[in-house]
């Protein structure tokens, strides 16, 4: 089967210093592949690559014809004192109001249409985002930390969510992400970057892959301890938990 969108030997240089080396990757339709890879591994370079923002230095693209895709950018920047309401940002796709309409009401929020986007909260600013990037029915979604600004249980309500859409719209899911713990349930294929593919696979192979642990072994360790952390202040009243306090 070809693929939707592959890369093949990709390199990418600025100033001089490597930020993507010999990478190769292919995203078939029905599949969701997450990107991971700590800051600066090139993730979102990659990404931009692949949309045909950024050209290569070295290696080629190759797009299956006709290839729509809907893409999440990982920040939003809007000018706050820009009345601009969810309608008319989802208007600015081209899309039709019966469209946009279907698209809030896939995403769960199907009354946010009159509201203001600088009112939003982080989980209706993720959805009104993630209902832009599917309004059009792409054959790919290009998702570019979907989850950001959104608390734990929203979090796995909106993977749910992406994996429903996979089905639904038949299209391949190209997310980028580092909450590894949440993503690795609703992922095929992980690829794991760090200015060269280090491993790549199915989510059960990666997580004992060496050279995912080394990379994060010890970040998914501190991401489960931010779960607990949040209970602290609860259990510190009238407690004198620390040797100095007298």
């Amino acid at each position: 089967m070809q693929p939707l969108l592959s890369a093949n030997n990709v390199l990418f240089q600025r100033n001089g210093k490597a930020i993507l080396d010999g990478v190769d990757i292919q995203i078939q339709r029905g599949e969701i592949l997450t990107l991971i890879g700590p800051n600066g591994a090139g993730k979102t370079t990659l990404v931009r690559i692949l949309l045909g923002l950024l050209s290569p230095d070295k290696g080629n693209i190759k797009r299956s014809k006709n290839l729509t895709i809907g893409y999440m950018p990982q920040k939003l920047s809007l000018d706050g004192s820009m009345p601009l309401t969810v309608d008319r940002f989802l208007a600015l796709t081209g899309s039709k109001p019966a469209a946009i309409g279907e698209a809030l009401a896939r995403v769960d929020v199907p009354a946010i249409g009159r509201q203001l986007m600088s009112k939003l909260s982080g989980g209706e600013l993720q959805r009104v985002m993630l209902a832009r990037a599917i309004v059009r029915k792409p054959d790919l979604l290009v998702l570019d930390e979907p989850v950001q600004g959104v608390d734990i249980t929203g979090q796995s309500k909106l993977y749910r969510l992406i994996g429903e859409l996979r089905s639904e719209l038949n299209c391949a899911v190209l997310m980028i992400s580092h909450d590894l713990h949440l993503v690795m349930a609703q992922t095929d294929t992980v690829v794991c970057l760090n200015h060269h593919i280090c491993c790549q696979g199915h989510p059960e192979s990666i997580s004992t892959d060496p050279a995912f642990l080394e990379l994060f072994g010890q970040q998914t360790d501190t991401g489960v301890a931010v779960y607990t952390h949040h209970h602290d202040h609860q259990h510190d009243s009238g407690e004198t938990r620390h040797p100095h306090q007298h």
